[in-house]
């Protein structure tokens, strides 16, 4: 069944200038303690990637990847849990959460072509997968609310952190190579396309995530798995 919320999907559609424009004014502000609490979790595990990383972005890319492709899964299996408990339509949840996951760990591949993590960064991506998997699935046991917040502010600061990306691109700081054939292929990029573009089309995902994830924290049906 298509999804009733079909306004959370606009942002696929804008294009890449509207993106860049407007990326400062889809910030959620904290409404509530629980607001509060998601934005302080994403602030510290985003200080945590600048201390790793600094200006590192194609590994803090993987990283990033890795732990942004828990939620969505996370998300579907507890809906879906929840869809056979109560025996009841899921509203298009289970598939909207899953297709974000596989969407974060298309990108998990595509980065890894650029970057290649060393052994260390790999044990890392090992630590924090578990660390978070775990963090997340209690939280979304406790209150989906506070998780898809938690998520929608993990994904901002994925679009901070990939305009940041963006930014040294342009100015010559990182060398805008060539886009690799995977990222060509999966976002259906130009034959001359590069870097940058590969860039764009990750900001344009990572927007949609926010959205979806911001939105189903506003929505009263997602507040309780049990109610």
């Amino acid at each position: 069944m298509e999804h009733k919320d079909t306004a959370i999907y606009e942002d696929v559609h804008l294009s890449t200038p509207h993106i860049v424009e407007k990326r400062d004014s889809y910030h959620y502000t904290p409404k509530t303690f629980s607001d509060s609490f998601a934005k302080v979790t994403v602030r510290f595990l985003a200080s945590c990637a600048d201390f790793l990383f600094k200006e590192r972005y194609g590994e803090r890319a993987i990283v990033l990847e890795t732990v942004a492709a828990v939620p969505g899964m996370v998300g579907g299996l507890l809906q879906h849990l929840k869809s056979l408990r109560k025996i009841q339509d899921d509203r298009g949840w289970i598939k909207t959460l899953v297709d974000e996951a596989e969407n974060e760990r298309m990108h998990l591949l595509i980065y890894n072509q650029v970057a290649k993590p060393t052994s260390l960064e790999r044990f890392l991506i090992i630590f924090v997968q578990f660390f978070f998997y775990n963090f997340y699935f209690l939280i979304y046991l406790i209150s989906p609310h506070i998780a898809h917040r938690i998520t929608g502010y993990l994904e901002e600061e994925a679009i901070n952190s990939y305009h940041h990306y963006l930014s040294l691109i342009e100015s010559g700081h990182i060398e805008n190579i060539q886009a690799t054939e995977l990222a060509k292929t999966y976002w259906s990029l130009a034959d001359d396309a590069r870097l940058k573009d590969m860039v764009l089309a990750t900001i344009k995902d990572e927007m949609v995530h926010r959205d979806v994830n911001h939105q189903f924290s506003n929505d009263k049906i997602g507040t309780s798995l049990w109610g």
